[in-house]
């Protein structure tokens, strides 16, 4: 999973790799159709008219998927999820917080939606088709959370299971294994742990096995490059060795490429590195 900063971005904003700003002008209109869309769900709504208010939310997805294109570009064209390019096609704008059910944790629909988040692109993710279908309208909270409605809304207080990959906080709850397996970091609390295990299951992080075959061969590249540097750094210790010095370097500019965020699982890589506990190397991750 890789930590997406949406809070502090906007389609307006400039300098975002393979995304063309749009002028404050266009956004202005996109925002007030979300508006005007979301006033349309309330009128639904507080007519009872439930099945039409789902069925508006369908008949209008090009809305938020004129977003698609900015998101994907907040990740370099990777899913926030998975945080892959390939074994996770194709991608969805995902809704956090489902909009038209909210699934609790055996599966049972006890909870409306969150469609008055519908149109609101702080709900939106960039999810693989794999996960995004078996995730579904599944959102449970923990017992006694607060629950937002649309006439008390607090979505900020919920306690939700599902690990949110604008939280930076939350993506800090992932670790990776040699097997390319998603598992919960070290020291995380026991119920950080379950949250990260059911997140886990139901986003199929890793019964796809595509995708933790991708982590694999990822973990395998890094740690042959951990060894290579390893190898070299003690052929330094006797005295100069040009060579060993050059392969140290060069080990180094991959260690940098491999675990900078616009790598495909970078997240992989990162953990690998410190897994290994290189100090030199180690370094090059922050």
């Amino acid at each position: 999973m890789i930590w997406i900063d949406l809070k502090h971005k906007l389609p307006t904003d400039t300098g975002i790799p393979d995304w063309q700003a749009w002028p404050q002008a266009k956004w202005e209109v996109w925002l007030a159709e979300s508006q005007r869309l979301v006033g349309e769900l309330a009128a639904l709504d507080a007519a009872g008219r439930c099945d039409e208010r789902n069925a508006f939310i369908d008949a209008h997805n090009a809305h938020w998927g004129k977003l698609k294109p900015w998101l994907l570009a907040l990740s370099a064209q990777k899913c926030w999820f998975s945080e892959t390019r390939a074994p996770y096609f194709h991608y969805d704008v995902e809704h956090f917080r489902p909009k038209k059910e909210a699934k609790e944790l055996d599966g049972a629909n006890h909870r409306d939606g969150y469609w008055w988040l519908a149109f609101d692109y702080m709900n939106f993710r960039i999810c693989g088709t794999v996960g995004n279908r078996k995730k579904g309208g599944w959102f449970p909270l923990v017992p006694g959370s607060l629950c937002s409605t649309y006439q008390h809304q607090c979505e900020e207080s919920e306690n939700p299971y599902l690990i949110d990959p604008i939280d930076d906080d939350d993506v800090a709850l992932i670790a990776f294994d040699e097997e390319g397996k998603v598992t919960p970091a070290p020291g995380i609390a026991d119920w950080e742990v379950r949250r990260v295990d059911e997140t886990i299951k139901r986003l199929k992080l890793n019964e796809h096995e595509p995708l933790s075959e991708a982590r694999r061969k990822v973990w395998q590249q890094v740690d042959g490059l951990i060894k290579d540097f390893a190898c070299a750094e003690s052929r330094c210790k006797t005295g100069t060795n040009p060579a060993a010095k050059g392969k140290m370097k060069w080990v180094r500019a991959r260690v940098r490429e491999l675990t900078q965020p616009t790598a495909e699982l970078s997240s992989v890589a990162r953990w690998c590195v410190l897994f290994r506990n290189d100090p030199q190397l180690s370094r090059l991750i922050g």
